[in-house]
């Protein structure tokens, strides 16, 4: 193989391999077994108490009756009385990647009205039946659309009804009770083919309510989050794994940032039903669609210093810092414009969460009529890091800066030294951490949805991503779940 040929032949791979792959997700949501099985036992709860509240649809036929011949038959209004109803099974199904559940033995108990009629003779009444050892095993396949919406479609559905047992009343049902024999296994028949149907309708009906949910949202006036899946679910024999894009953009100006998600794998915890990972990419994108849109920059003027501040933001008090200023502009109030130099990265390491801030200040003289008179320009450079946790069912946090460094980096007036400022800077920076501390050790609650909230949660920050590891308490109501 000449090196050409071996050079094709590589390209050829590669291509293949990132095809393959897709992009890497910045999201990851897993659900356990744990999960599966909490989940299993609240949907069978649900169904139990709604069966009751079910109508089923008509059941028509004909039937031979020996020498009285054909009788065709409807029974209508059929309602559920009772329902002996155990739990399901539920697994993971790895061949076409879904679920499969399996209920066995049910028993129901129905009633409703029938009408018979025999050539110009017809007759009507009420009826009970029981069904016994009614079995319904059900796959449900999903995927994921061209959009990145999660798709849920039948795999299969087999249903049995294993005896049934009918009582007529009314009209003359003393005359046809004798002949339900030949009725029931058509009964039979037409209940099986009723079963799968119904299943399958209920799984179109989530998959339509799956692709109305929107898979990007307007966070703010300034940035969008993109939310689709970023391919096809994976499943194995313990777990569910959903890869979501997870990236912000700018409303402005929405365009990639310089970086990729990489990929990142989540640590196994079967105890818990939920694990979510969150990579430092959807922090960054953030980061990157306010700096791209040139959001990343504040004014502070003095009216914004507290009055018993020994130094404001005029010429005045500024000249104990830089002597020649207040010759220069005599009793002028001033202006700082702090912006980001560089895009504020963030950096996600074991226990630690980390950001570098690389800022400017330029600074201002406001003349009498208004004008700003460009004074001086300052680079800073700080980091943090910062530690989460989640106590409480709320989610805290505290800071610590790690440096902090003023330069000139241009001047209007003149050279000056900046070790008095640097070191004003710092003690304002170290309060506004230490305010901001207090607000991240009161904490922020963690979201809840309508019908459900997350317990026993649990976080950690690894390489590149933080991972949440929690269960979940479902909430139903009397009205159930919409």
């Amino acid at each position: 193989m000449d090196s050409r040929t071996m050079l094709l032949s590589v390209s050829g791979v590669l291509v293949l391999i990132s095809l393959a792959c897709g992009e890497s997700p910045a999201i990851q949501l897993i659900l356990n077994n744990k999960g599966l099985q909490y989940g299993k036992h609240i949907g069978a709860g649900w169904i139990q108490d709604k069966l009751e509240l079910v109508t089923l649809p008509d059941i028509s036929g004909e039937v031979g009756v020996g020498i009285f011949g054909t009788v065709s038959y409807t029974l209508t209004g059929i309602t559920i009385k009772k329902c002996d109803f155990p739990e399901p099974s539920a697994e993971f199904y790895q061949d076409a990647p879904g679920f499969k559940t399996s209920t066995m033995g049910l028993s129901v108990a129905i009633e409703g009205g029938w009408r018979t009629r025999y050539g110009i003779i017809r007759d009507h009444g009420s009826f009970q039946m029981a069904l016994f050892n009614v079995d319904v095993t059900s796959v449900v396949n999903l995927g994921k659309d061209p959009d990145g919406h999660l798709m849920v479609t039948s795999g299969g559905c087999a249903a049995r009804v294993g005896d049934i047992n009918i009582h007529l009343q009314g009209g003359a049902s003393w005359i046809i009770q004798p002949f339900l024999d030949h009725f029931k296994g058509h009964i039979r028949g037409a209940l099986e083919d009723k079963i799968c149907p119904a299943v399958e309708e209920y799984i179109l009906n989530l998959e339509y309510h799956l692709q109305a949910m929107n898979v990007s949202f307007n966070v703010n006036q300034d940035l969008t989050f993109d939310l689709p899946l970023s391919g096809s679910p994976i499943i194995d024999a313990s777990s569910l794994n959903l890869g979501l894009k997870g990236e912000f953009y700018s409303t402005k100006s929405p365009t990639e940032p310089p970086f990729k998600a990489q990929p990142f794998t989540m640590p196994e915890q079967p105890s818990y039903m939920l694990l979510m990972g969150l990579s430092e990419f959807t922090l960054n994108s953030a980061s990157y669609g306010y700096y791209s849109a040139g959001l990343l920059k504040a004014i502070i003027n003095d009216s914004m210093i507290p009055p018993r501040s020994p130094v404001h933001l005029n010429t005045s008090s500024m000249g104990q810092f830089i002597p020649q200023l207040p010759k220069l502009f005599p009793d002028l109030l001033m202006n700082l414009q702090v912006y980001a130099r560089e895009l504020p990265l963030f950096a996600f390491l074991p226990g630690v969460v980390k950001l570098g801030f690389q800022g400017g200040i330029k600074a201002f003289a406001i003349q009498a009529n208004g004008t700003q008179t460009p004074l001086f320009k300052l680079n800073v450079d700080s980091n943090f890091s910062s530690e989460v946790w989640i106590a409480d069912g709320k989610l805290k946090g505290s800071i610590k800066m790690n440096n902090f460094t003023l330069k000139l980096a241009a001047s209007e007036v003149g050279p000056f030294k900046t070790e008095k400022l640097e070191k004003l800077g710092g003690m304002v920076a170290s309060l506004a951490v230490a305010k901001l501390n207090g607000k991240l050790g009161e904490g922020v609650v963690l979201p809840r949805m309508k019908h459900a909230q997350l317990v026993n949660t649990a976080l950690k920050v690894e390489q590149g991503f933080v991972a949440v590891f929690s269960d979940a308490q479902v909430l139903l109501t009397d009205r159930g779940f919409n």
